[in-house]
């Protein structure tokens, strides 16, 4: 059974990384893998009942994750349909596209540790359209985003769910898991920033084609849905901590207030003007496709996971390769193979507390290899799943142009915290 789930893992991985020469959308072959591995699971296991309860306990952390990335989509997209993201952009003078490339970054480095390595993936996306033209161009400062995003979250607790997985678990600390962790990020960042900045010249010129911009919203209206909206994104890690109810519901707390708010400062407009601005009309901008595709994914690895082969992989490699370093930095390249969740939640069971107490070196660099490693491909990560939905970006594109400087960011920093690590100690 093993083999034959792995054999159809493999498989479906590669139909959808070669999307375009097989002319079969990503999101359709994510879920055929993800249906076939739990059959396959259900008919050779002859335990139904065990599997159906697998499958609900995993559903529920899965629903989570979409309900969240719907939710965040929905609210960047009423933003975008307000003008919102004006706010930034108007601020932004340069035009010089170097510097566009590192304010971007950054700022998407710095905000994705208060925010989320997914949300902020998805904010500075958006964003990126309206600052540059060239699509080449565009595509390489998401591929940007994305390694920012994930470096950023990396040395925060609340930044990535394997980091908020590890402080809740008591594997780290916060004030440690940020001091020790933010130089080796900083580092996986700046690497492939300073090395794509030779791929920009000249500045932009002109604006960019406003179609969608709305002249019935007025610069108050604009401001208030901008402002209602990053501190409903910013507010979710807050809820979180204040409830300690999953993070989708916050995210849909912030919809909701969003959704009452602008049905009413909307109510007296014109009813074309007023659907064009309602978060009906974003929930039909925002590509669903991303999201099955993301469920998709999810649920394929939900199978490996329950099956234990992602327990077994853990374990041989203990055995086979025994040096902790190379096995927690194996284990970062791989998370941008599979969900980087699962890998850290193995473990988190196969190294146990007693062993390796909290804050010990193994937690901190799980935390940034597994946090970080997913940039090296697309969809190794939450927030390249997320960009490639927005911008239709193409995972051989990815791979050739922007794999190889992630990768060398990856090593740099995690070769950084390595040399780091006896100064600490």
């Amino acid at each position: 059974m093993e083999i034959l789930l792995a054999v159809v893992f493999i498989v479906g991985y590669l139909i959808i990384a070669l999307e375009h020469p097989f002319n079969i959308n990503k999101a359709a072959s994510a879920i055929l893998t993800g249906v076939l591995c739990w059959t396959i699971y259900a008919v050779f296991s002859g335990d139904v009942e065990s599997v159906n309860h697998h499958l609900s306990e995993h559903l529920s952390d899965i629903a989570g994750i979409l309900f969240f990335l719907l939710g965040a989509m929905t609210i960047v997209e009423l933003i975008d349909a307000h003008n919102g993201f004006e706010t930034i952009t108007s601020r932004i003078k340069t035009t010089d596209k170097r510097k566009i490339l590192w304010i971007i970054s950054l700022i998407t480095f710095f905000l994705s540790a208060v925010l989320d390595n997914l949300t902020t993936a998805i904010v500075m996306t958006s964003l990126t359209r309206k600052l540059l033209h060239n699509r080449q161009e565009r595509l390489l400062t998401v591929g940007m985003i994305v390694i920012a995003a994930n470096a950023g979250g990396a040395w925060s607790p609340i930044g990535d769910v394997t980091t908020t997985m590890l402080w809740i678990g008591g594997q780290i600390t916060p004030a440690n898991i940020i001091l020790k962790l933010i130089i080796p990020s900083l580092i996986c960042l700046l690497l492939p920033l300073i090395l794509l900045t030779s791929k920009f010249k000249g500045h932009e010129t002109g604006l960019m084609n406003q179609e969608d911009q709305k002249t019935s919203i007025s610069s108050s209206e604009s401001t208030l849905v901008f402002t209602v909206g990053i501190t409903s994104l910013i507010m979710v890690p807050i809820f979180k901590t204040l409830t300690h109810l999953p993070p989708f519901l916050g995210i849909l707390l912030g919809l909701g207030v969003m959704w009452v708010m602008t049905e009413l400062i909307h109510r007296k407009k014109q009813p074309h003007h007023k659907s064009s601005l309602s978060v009906t009309r974003a929930l039909e901008r925002i590509d669903t496709s991303s999201i099955l595709f993301f469920l998709g994914i999810l649920v394929a690895v939900a199978s490996l996971e329950s099956t234990g082969l992602l327990k077994h992989a853990a374990n041989w490699l203990d055995k086979s390769v025994g040096d902790l370093n190379v096995i927690v930095v194996l284990l970062g390249l791989l998370s941008s193979i599979i969900d980087n969740v699962p890998l850290v939640a193995a473990s988190m069971g196969m190294y146990d507390l007693a062993t390796f107490p909290t804050d010990h070196y193994l937690w901190e660099f799980l935390a940034y290899c597994c946090g970080t490693g997913g940039s090296c491909l697309i969809i190794g990560s939450a927030a390249g799943v997320a960009a490639m939905g927005m911008e239709k970006i193409d995972f051989i594109w990815y791979l050739k142009n922007v794999s190889l400087y992630a990768l060398i960011g990856y090593l740099a920093g995690a070769f950084s915290y390595i040399l780091m690590e006896p100064f600490f100690g």
